[in-house]
């Protein structure tokens, strides 16, 4: 029998870190647990950061995960304001920005991931920022004021929160997304078509199909300059076009990665003795019979429980389908399962009234479902999902048929 591990450290101090430590402990562990971070913050929850924490109606320690004395009480090690510098598989060490080293007999990778910087003319100009930290969103809220020129580049998630937020808060806002429908990465052209209308509704210039080239400012940002030669005013500039995954600690000391760090469905790298989790793990989405990176709260909790199961040799949690989540004005986007194969987009009740569903489906399967104000079709929805339900598309789009009945029908 294997020797139970009596030392694990996990780099990351995000939720899927934080989850890992704290199932860990739940789940009866009474080995050294080190979680290195760093950020000074113990861990704390990023969602937030582009709605209520910019807003300003959370305090930064409504954002933790747990009360900071929570780790002196279960014994759990928390280097914040350090980072990992290199892994050693050899000698099963952690070397740290301190120069001090850490050993461990389970290593566990959550170092999450990073903002894509784009390669243009101006990019490192003060006023160009991204959100992706507390100490990011801090910068863009000391700037936030009424009439104060807001462009944010790229219209996913995170740039559509900041910009409902900074309409709220008077700001002069443009949106410039590179292709011809917003949130086209994650959602179908419906849910692109109808946020399109809503931000621009709010007095936000949405503009699809916007190429940069460039920022100018001398010192400070002044101006986003577009491929056609015009220049837009800028007091700000948010970027938000997506993330890289932070594995060149895991790649350098030899473990497998593509785009993230390669694992199995016990999130175990090509090293037995290590795990990724979070956003920079490369993992088999179960549900859809192929692997990819996640990049979502459910990913990291997910992660972080299978772990912690895998290290205690317990039995595996239940795997969730992916599931997303947006807030932006009173709306609140709640997406179950992934959308991209689909050969068939069925709408469920009327986007003009701010309460309505898009089911994805393949070959007559529920694969995913996008719902808007509309908590019943997400619930069903996702359970649909994960049964990889068949449901005719008549009944998904006849409102006066209940998500109930729907699932009652096809989940018997």
């Amino acid at each position: 029998m294997a020797e139970a591990p009596q030392r694990v450290v996990i780099i990351g101090a995000g939720q899927a870190g934080g989850q890992a430590a704290y199932s860990l402990r739940l789940g009866g562990f009474e080995g050294a647990i080190t979680i290195i971070g760093d950020e000074p913050q113990p861990p704390y929850q990023r969602p937030p950061l582009s709605k209520a924490y910019f807003k300003g109606e959370l305090e930064a320690d409504r954002l933790y995960l747990k009360p900071l004395e929570y780790y002196g009480e279960h014994g759990i090690e928390l280097l914040t304001g350090v980072a990992a510098k290199r892994i050693d598989l050899d000698a099963r060490t952690v070397e740290l920005s301190s120069a001090a080293s850490v050993g461990w007999d389970r290593l566990v990778i959550a170092t999450g991931s990073r903002p894509r910087r784009l390669p243009v003319e101006g990019a490192e100009l003060a006023g160009v920022l991204e959100l992706r930290t507390l100490s990011d969103v801090d910068q863009l809220k000391a700037a936030a004021h009424a009439d104060a020129r807001l462009v944010v580049v790229g219209a996913g998630y995170i740039g559509l929160e900041a910009a409902a937020v900074a309409s709220q808060l008077k700001m002069k806002v443009t949106v410039l997304e590179a292709m011809q429908q917003v949130l086209s990465r994650v959602a179908g052209p419906e849910i692109g078509q109808f946020y399109n209308r809503i931000h621009r509704s709010a007095g936000v210039d949405v503009r699809t199909g916007a190429r940069l080239v460039g920022f100018e400012g001398a010192g400070h940002v002044t101006g986003v300059k577009l491929e056609d030669g015009e220049v837009i005013p800028a007091d700000l500039v948010l970027v938000g076009v997506g993330v890289l995954p932070n594995m060149e600690l895991a790649a350098d000391a030899g473990l497998v990665c593509g785009n993230g760090i390669v694992v199995d469905e016990q999130m175990r790298t090509s090293d037995p003795h290590v795990y990724a989790i979070g956003d920079v793990a490369w993992r088999p989405l179960v549900h859809y019979g192929r692997e990819g990176r996640l990049e979502s709260v459910h990913n990291a909790i997910e992660g972080g429980k299978i772990v912690a199961a895998s290290i205690l040799g317990a039995a595996m949690p239940s795997l969730d389908v992916p599931w997303f989540w947006s807030d932006q004005y009173d709306l609140k986007l709640q997406t179950a399962g992934l959308w991209t194969g689909a050969d068939e987009r069925i709408m469920r009740g009327d986007p003009q009234s701010r309460s309505f569903a898009v089911f994805y489906l393949k070959e007559g399967r529920v694969i995913a479902v996008d719902a808007v104000n509309a908590a019943p079709e997400y619930l069903v929805g996702k359970k649909l999902v994960a049964a990889q339900a068949t449901v005719a598309p008549g009944e998904l789009a006849d409102k006066s048929i209940s998500m109930k009945d729907i699932g009652a029908r096809a989940l018997s």
